[in-house]
């Protein structure tokens, strides 16, 4: 569900402006998709808030990869202009540009701005039925409304996805929590420590103390963080850890060798030297 969600096949989330662009933080990260809108969309928002909430009641990590100012909202925090800039570097200079610019009234009218904003999926929003372009006379009014229609684009989206949520868990005690905290409620950790990893982990076919698993948690903890998560997701379905020990709920990591003999032939194996 969560690499559907990430791969274009529903509309709900869109990639950062910074992602599209190749340039900036949170490149890898996403939005609520501002332009999706209708009946249908508020619908699977709220669907998407009752995993969120499922995924924190039951401390089962969801893969998502949301940009920080998606999980600040969630959590009943207004964004700022740093929020901004964190998911679209060029969005702050580019109207500070237009706000400070020392061009005559000839010049400045003679670039023809439209009075209208890109907004986070890249599509231009008219921000006045007053005004058709930018001038001298209006620029100031424009980046006043610029940056607040970019601070309140995803309002719709977020209430929907906070209704969802809400047939779960008490949304207003969300707002006793940083966004990363939310984060990391509905999608554990994106560390992956170990010594977790070691206390869950149960053995089938080979004993515990083995030279085997000896050598496999030495490779794993060679492993950068991202390996770590790229094995977690090939061998276990998941690509980050519960956030306790409790949250496994019986789901342990089991290592299992078909026999013990597999397991010598391959340690007798490994102890020949190349020739």
């Amino acid at each position: 569900m969560c690499e559907e969600l990430q791969n274009g096949l529903t509309p709900l989330l869109i990639v950062t402006p910074n992602g599209r662009d190749e340039s900036g933080a949170n490149r890898d990260c996403f939005l609520l998709n501002p332009a999706a809108k209708s009946a249908l969309h508020m619908n699977m928002f709220r669907f998407l808030g009752v995993l969120l909430g499922i995924a924190i009641r039951t401390g089962s990590p969801l893969s998502l990869n949301l940009a920080e100012p998606v999980w600040k909202q969630l959590a009943g925090m207004n964004l700022t202009i740093a929020d901004l800039s964190e998911v679209d570097k060029d969005f702050i200079p580019g109207l500070m540009y237009i706000r400070d610019n020392e061009a005559t009234t000839e010049e400045f009218e003679g670039m023809t701005l439209p009075f209208t904003v890109p907004n986070a999926s890249g599509q231009d929003i008219q921000l006045s039925s007053k005004y058709s372009h930018i001038t001298l006379e209006n620029r100031a009014e424009y980046v006043r409304l610029a940056i607040n229609y970019r601070l309140h684009e995803f309002d719709e989206q977020v209430s929907a996805v906070r209704e969802g949520m809400a047939r779960v868990v008490p949304v207003p005690l969300l707002s006793l929590f940083t966004g990363y905290e939310l984060e990391t409620m509905v999608c554990g950790s994106p560390d992956i420590p170990l010594h977790l990893l070691k206390s869950v982990a149960t053995y089938k076919g080979v004993e515990p103390t083995s030279p085997l698993i000896h050598w496999f948690w030495e490779v794993m903890e060679s492993f950068s963080n991202t390996e770590r998560s790229l094995f977690l997701r090939f061998v276990w379905g998941r690509t980050r850890l519960p956030r306790t020990i409790a949250d496994f709920r019986g789901r342990d990591f089991v290592v299992q060798v078909r026999t013990c003999q597999a397991a010598s032939q391959l340690i007798n194996q490994s102890l020949v030297p190349d020739i």
